[in-house]
């Protein structure tokens, strides 16, 4: 995180990420984390050397005693032999107690290191949440505070805000986390318990209709998320593309982002109800029917398995990485995701990922939780600047705009940087490179919310004789009079 200065400014190191011209990048092999990772790995295979030099060290130790008895013979038989293997254990110690205060630098570096970033990312936390250090913010050469960064912040500190407001201690209040992702979750699932949100609840997701024809596919990062696009015109599509057909099939799932042509109480999965579904309960209907499709479309155990999403759909797609089931049947090798909130969703199973957020874009934020930076993890911020007009277009900004990402995608293509080229490198080992595909799209639909219960009609009384009822007024039994429809809808899992 810790970027150079300037060529004789003589100020001193700001944090910043790499850079490779409008592109941010995070995580990877090139990422600090992994090289933090590198660094303690050579310390410990420096410390297995210096054991084993001390063993050797040992072991001509016990050599040289056992030559003692031959001292008194020829100096060219005994004493000299006995000297021979006592500067050969001279020696052997010498290089050990090199080898072991190398280590020992080794790890106070790593130490050094992670202070820093410490430093640096309290740095970063103080300037973004604390509006009284903004006017210093510029002058102390630090980045600059961004759209994303922003919404990240404050879904992170909510659930603080509220236990102060309510006087509260913080950890109750966040529910089993800290904020961020956990808080998230845990208020979407108090939302969905408020009578009249139980659409915000799961409910089964299955296959109302599929087709298949054969067409050469754009497997490249770009061309990936421009079907993604292109599938989220019709309502509840994905496709599943299969490819590289070589005796060893592999499969991509492509996901579209939200859509909003119904109400969320609606069947369309990928509604705004759908974000509620990936967020709070791991997508738990959308992924049964990812798993059924690619049954449908022929994949079959252990195949492997590529996931692209856009917005909401990149949540769907990192969620496959967690869900057992999936992982049971197939394996997820690689997920693409664009503008998605998936930073508090980690992946099972050793699977890479690629992420693609824009510093204008707040929707990445919306979990608040940054991705982690990790050698299977790759974040790229894009920085393109968004001309003032866009602004003005509706939508979730110009910065969520999944054309501009395919833009974004296509530089990452062509990058030079480590990180960046063995994430598509993975990819590339799963897809391979394009051609002719067998393209199957499935149209999903969401179980109907069950119809309101209603009570029962109620039984007629005994009749009364002309001339009841003339007196002071006959009361209703208390639970008679409280009656009514039954409330809210029915319950789903």
């Amino acid at each position: 995180m810790a970027g150079a200065p300037p060529d004789g400014s003589g100020a001193a190191p700001v944090p910043a990420a790499p850079v490779d011209g409008t592109l941010q990048i995070r995580g990877g092999v090139g990422g600090l984390s992994f090289q933090f990772e590198e660094l303690l790995a050579g310390a410990s295979a420096l410390e297995r050397i210096a054991g084993e030099l001390a063993e050797a060290e040992a072991e001509t130790g016990r050599v040289r005693r056992a030559l003692l008895p031959y001292q008194p013979d020829p100096h060219a038989s005994g004493s000299q032999a006995i000297l021979a293997v006592g500067e050969g254990a001279r020696a052997v110690g010498q290089v050990r107690i090199g080898l072991e205060r190398l280590c020992r630098e080794v790890r106070a570096s790593h130490r050094e290191y992670e202070f820093a970033e410490a430093r640096n990312a309290l740095l970063l936390r103080i300037g973004r949440s604390g509006p009284g250090y903004l006017p210093l913010w510029g002058l102390a050469g630090l980045p600059p505070i961004t759209l994303r960064d922003t919404v990240e912040d404050e879904v992170a500190m909510a659930p603080g805000r509220l236990a102060l407001l309510l006087g509260l201690p913080a950890g109750p209040a966040v529910a089993g986390g800290t904020g961020g992702g956990a808080g998230v979750r845990s208020a979407i699932r108090g939302l969905a318990a408020v009578p009249g949100l139980e659409f915000l609840r799961p409910r089964p997701v299955h296959i109302a209709a599929s087709e298949t024809w054969t067409e050469d596919v754009d497997v490249s990062p770009a061309g990936l998320l421009l079907r993604a696009g292109a599938i989220g015109r019709n309502s509840g599509d994905i496709e599943i593309l299969r490819v590289q057909d070589n005796g060893h099939p592999a499969w991509v799932v492509i996901i579209p982002g939200t859509q909003v042509d119904g109400p969320p109480q609606g069947t369309n999965p990928f509604d705004a109800a759908g974000i509620a579904e990936a967020l709070g309960y791991d997508s738990a209907g959308t992924a049964a029917a990812i798993r059924q499709a690619l049954a449908a479309a022929g994949a079959g155990a252990g195949d492997q398995v590529a996931a692209v999403g856009y917005s909401q759909g990149g949540i769907h797609a990192m969620n496959l990485g967690r869900d057992k089931a999936f992982l049971a049947a197939y394996e997820l090798k690689f997920v693409l995701t664009a503008g998605s909130p998936v930073g508090g969703i980690e992946l099972a199973g050793g699977a890479s990922s690629l992420h693609l957020e824009h510093v204008q874009d707040w929707v990445p934020g919306a979990d608040g939780v940054p991705n982690p930076d990790t050698k299977e993890r790759v974040t790229v911020t894009l920085t393109s600047p968004i001309p003032a007009p866009e602004w003005l277009g509706p939508g979730l900004g110009p910065g969520h705009d999944l054309g501009r990402y395919a833009e974004g995608a296509r530089d990452i293509a062509v990058s030079r940087d480590p990180s960046l080229q063995a994430s598509t490198a993975a990819l590339a080992a799963v897809v391979g490179a394009g051609g002719p595909a067998a393209v199957t799209r499935f149209s999903l639909r969401r179980e109907a919310m069950p119809s309101p219960r209603r009570s029962a009609p109620m039984a007629p009384g005994p009749r009364r004789n002309p001339g009841e009822g003339t007196g002071p007024a006959t009361q209703r039994p208390a639970a008679l009079a409280c009656a009514g429809p039954a409330d809210g809808f029915a319950q789903t899992s």
